[in-house]
């Protein structure tokens, strides 16, 4: 039995949840002048503000005065502040979004005096395997959490593995984040409910004192907190009152033994609450795609901008990292709370975009008008399908594409423009009206490259690169003199110049740019090889072939014979949970099959071909009135489109889903069949890949549903499925298919009565905007069929590629001239290599640099080079802090990496 106590005063802060955040933040404020205040009164209260800045940030915003009060206390020792900037959802972000997290919160922690060295983690709904090396190789030893342990785990602290065999000091936090609460209930009484406690958890402490987290939910702590201990103290069992730094600092004793490798994903000793996985799906996918913008814009900036564009771009990550808390991404807030987390992601992808754009921009200003400007965001070459709008070549002469070497590239029409855009009869009096139309030079979207006046007629001629001058005052002259020259009936016509939307395969190197020109084939182009070619029902193109069946599920056969049948079946069953967790109904009705099927061929090739696929459900309405357990008689015909896309080059199959959802309570699953039942998975994610059995490890008071997370891409057996964000997924039919949730659509943040959960996990906040109803959902997925599994068919890259298009500009310099040579920025050799981060940085003493993030994705040592327009290159820890200098050589810079190592190095 524990023979000593510390009691950790702190809260635990939500910043938006049943409330959205500045309702919050009024709390938050009026708890934190408690705190200081009691502070001031009383020199042994100490207080641990929930491990993350964002509390203090928005309290200082509004209590500016007291910056210089919380940093005296912060500095000493009274106070402990960050690391993380905030308390985020470990799996519904890129391990990049997490690293951003902690350096952004360390930096405003030590701005205040230091950040509190453990890797807090009280609330998160379980925690992905590489957070031991991220926080070690921060510098950070210890870790403190609760949800997600496993059973294995029977005393208060283990030693935490990451993939890498990077290792930290877990505190497990057993009986949660408010353990110490129940000894406070009765202040009289604190030394016998302290005697009670300790006996009932003593097989748990060893020779270490018994630690009290004396703090919950939005709460400050009593100001009489400290005076009400000091009273129950005792020689028997002494009590102090610390921050949870100083517990582990100075009151830990014994030695751990105990080692957990991996992500901690158990339901042994709290609930994970699964669901926040698939609820709310346009939460996740803003997620993604902000992520993905301010990443972009980041290698652009620092690679092609002369800009400095700091400011914006830590606004960008700012936003999203104050999304990713454990009550925002998720999804389990009210409405007006989610409407808010939606509009701070796109504020952050829209300001990410604007410094992405601008350094296009940039280079774009070297392209003459008449060709495009193509960027490569990844750090290997690669040939990129670029769809743009160019003058249609005359007499329906075929297209081609050539770049600045004279090469000239394949070329696929897909549409073709009208070119009458107006056709109008008016008198002449109102000739003046048909002006006013025209700014400065645009018209209808394009400029006036000239114009034809002639007795009652006026004919525009317009382009989207005129080659003459125009000038708006002499054609207003010239119109009123004929006008009054010519009166009654004019005709006024407006004639674009024939266009074609066309796809060119265009080359474009590491990291880099390209620029090329779309014209009439002087010469022919190399066809692609090979070209993909299209039936009513097939598309191939050497190293995939799909076949739609007859009832709209797909055949996909690749390069090395696999052979997947009824991938995209699409089964829709009742929901009858809530944010947190999934529930079917006691008497489900499952929906698989339409009952009506469409195919339509859209692109036949040779670049791209595509095929829509129409499939009508009959999905029940929602959930029977009255009866929580079964759905209703009563359907919504439902249309599904599948469009199915083959590209040259591409060894798997681009698939995306979209429907108007009219059903409430329900949720819908796609599911990719097997050929042999499979016993484990894999999901690629926060610079892992993890491994998942067909169960989970059960406990406490939640079903262990085996339902998982997956970032950039999930494997069973021989069928990969590459992302564009974060989704859950399940190995169903004892292993013998992968199903991917494309929506849960709940009606609450939380239900008291649940069949897969002992408790409620909130209160019962009804939250129709969960339910999607109205909503057009979309999903994009490919699937990447290979004998071999996920490491053979090169899924890491290829995950890479399918999910970050290139950029395309057209050209703003003069026409006609010369295409600027093709431009390398940084290239990364090396397999199931991760380049998570280029950017730019300012060092004060070493001056700017460029700072890569590596992450080798696999279990076996590997060897990466890094070439590019650098001679010195420095390994820095997660935090920016040197950790020696590399050698560079004419061949560039050659990195050893250790399964799994993440990898920081800023090149000069």
């Amino acid at each position: 039995m524990p023979d000593s106590a510390v009691f950790v005063p702190h809260f635990h802060w939500d910043r938006e949840w049943y409330e959205p955040f500045q309702v919050f933040r009024h709390r938050l404020v009026t708890a934190l002048d408690t705190v200081l205040a009691t502070a001031d009164a009383d020199p042994d209260f100490r207080f641990t503000v929930d491990g993350q800045m964002a509390a203090v940030e928005d309290y200082l915003e509004m209590r500016p005065e007291n910056r210089d009060r919380v940093a005296a206390l912060v500095r000493e020792g009274r106070l402990a502040v960050g690391p993380w900037l905030i308390l985020l959802d470990e799996f519904l972000c890129t391990g990049e979004t997490i690293v951003r997290n902690l350096r952004m919160g360390w930096a405003a922690a030590e701005r205040l005096g230091g950040a509190m060295p453990i890797g807090y983690l009280p609330d998160m709904f379980g925690h992905v395997a590489q957070m031991p090396q991220i926080l070690a190789r921060a510098g950070i030893a210890h870790a403190a959490l609760w949800r997600g342990v496993p059973g294995s785990v029977d005393g208060h602290a283990f030693r935490w593995r990451a993939p890498d065999g990077s290792e930290v000091r877990t505190e497990f936090l057993f009986d949660g984040y408010d353990n110490g609460l129940d000894v406070l209930l009765v202040p009289d009484r604190i030394r016998e409910a302290l005697a009670e406690y300790a006996e009932q958890t003593a097989g748990r402490w060893g020779g270490d004192p018994l630690l009290a987290m004396a703090g919950t939910d939005h709460n400050a702590p009593h100001p009489n907190l400290a005076d009400w201990l000091r009273k129950a103290s005792g020689e028997q069992r002494p009590i102090t009152v610390a921050t949870l730094d100083e517990y582990l600092r100075e009151h830990v004793r014994d030695e751990v033994t105990a080692v957990v490798t991996g992500e901690l994903r158990s339901h042994v000793r709290g609930n994970i609450l699964p669901g926040v996985l698939s609820v709310r799906l346009g939460l996740k996918q803003r997620m993604a795609l902000a992520e993905r913008t301010v990443d972009h814009a980041e290698r652009m900036n620092a690679l092609w901008s002369g800009r400095d564009e700091s400011h914006f771009l830590d606004l960008a990550w700012h936003k999203i990292i104050e999304s990713t808390a454990h009550d925002s991404v998720v999804g389990s807030g009210t409405d007006e709370t989610c409407d808010q987390v939606a509009a701070r992601l796109a504020e952050a992808a829209q300001t990410a975009r604007a410094v992405r754009d601008a350094a296009l921009a940039e280079r774009a200003a070297l392209v003459p008008g008449d060709a495009h400007l193509v960027a490569n965001p990844l750090p290997v070459p690669r040939t990129a399908l670029v769809e743009v709008d160019v003058v249609a070549a005359p007499d329906g002469r075929d297209l081609v594409a050539t770049t600045a070497d004279g090469t000239v590239h394949p070329v696929q029409r897909i549409s073709e423009a009208p070119t009458v855009l107006s056709d109008e009869r008016l008198d002449a009096s109102q000739l003046e009206r048909v002006l006013r139309r025209i700014h400065r030079r645009e018209l209808f979207g394009l400029l006036i490259d000239r114009y034809d006046l002639t007795p009652n007629s006026l004919v525009f001629h317009l382009a989207e690169a005129p080659a003459g001058s125009f000038d708006l005052m002499t054609l207003r002259g010239e119109v009123a003199a004929a006008a009054a020259a010519h009166p009654g009936e004019w005709r006024v016509l407006t004639l674009a110049e024939a266009r074609t939307t066309a796809l060119a395969a265009v080359p474009v190197p590491p990291a880099g740019l390209a620029a090329f020109r779309v014209g009439p084939a002087g010469r022919p182009a190399a066809p692609a090889a090979p070209p993909v070619t299209a039936t009513a029902d097939r598309l191939a193109n050497g190293l995939v072939e799909v076949t739609v069946a007859a009832d709209g599920t797909l055949e996909v056969t690749g390069a090395d014979g696999t052979v997947l049948t009824g991938v995209g079946r699409l089964v829709d069953g009742g929901d009858r949970g809530d944010s947190y967790n999934y529930a079917p109904p006691a008497h489900d009705v499952l929906v698989s099959e339409p009952s009506r099927v469409g195919v339509a061929l859209l692109d036949g090739g040779p670049l791209r071909a595509r095929l829509r696929v129409t499939r009508v459900y009959d999905w029940p309405a929602a959930l029977a009135a009255g009866d929580r357990d079964r759905r209703a008689a009563d359907t919504v015909p439902t249309p599904v489109d599948m469009e199915v896309e083959v590209r040259a080059g591409e060894p798997f199959v681009r698939i995306s889903t979209a429907f108007l959802n009219g059903s409430s309570d329900h949720r819908l699953r796609l599911h990719v069949p097997l050929p042999a039942p499979v016993t484990v998975s894999a999901s690629a994610g926060q610079f892992a890949v993890t491994e998942r059995g067909l169960t989970a490890e059960g406990g406490w008071g939640e079903y262990p549903l085996p339902t998982f997370p997956a970032g950039s891409f999930v494997s069973a057996g021989p069928a990969t499925v590459l992302l564009d964000h974060t989704t859950e997924y399940e190995l169903v039919d004892d292993g013998s298919a992968l199903a991917l949730t494309l929506l849960r659509a709940i009606g609450s943040i939380s239900v008291n009565i649940h069949p897969l959960r002992d408790e409620p996990a909130a209160s019962e906040i009804p939250v129709p905007g969960a339910q999607d109803l109205g909503m057009r959902i979309e999903n994009r997925i490919a699937v990447l069929p290979s004998a071999g599994g996920w490491r053979d068919a090169d899924a890491v890259a290829l995950a890479e590629e399918f999910r970050a298009g290139v950029l395309v500009a057209r050209g703003t310099a003069p026409g006609g001239g010369p295409l600027p040579p093709d431009a390398t920025g940084l290239r990364v050799e090396g397999r199931d290599v991760e380049v998570s981060a280029i950017r730019r940085i300012t060092d004060p003493e070493h001056g700017p640099g460029t700072e890569v993030r590596l992450a080798a994705l696999r279990d076996t040592a590997s060897e990466v080079r890094v070439t590019g327009d650098f001679t010195e290159a420095t390994t820095v820890d997660l935090l920016g802090r040197p950790a020696g200098a590399e050698p560079v050589t004419e061949d560039g810079l050659t990195l050893a990496l250790g399964p799994w190592e993440i990898r920081t190095v800023v090149l000069r």
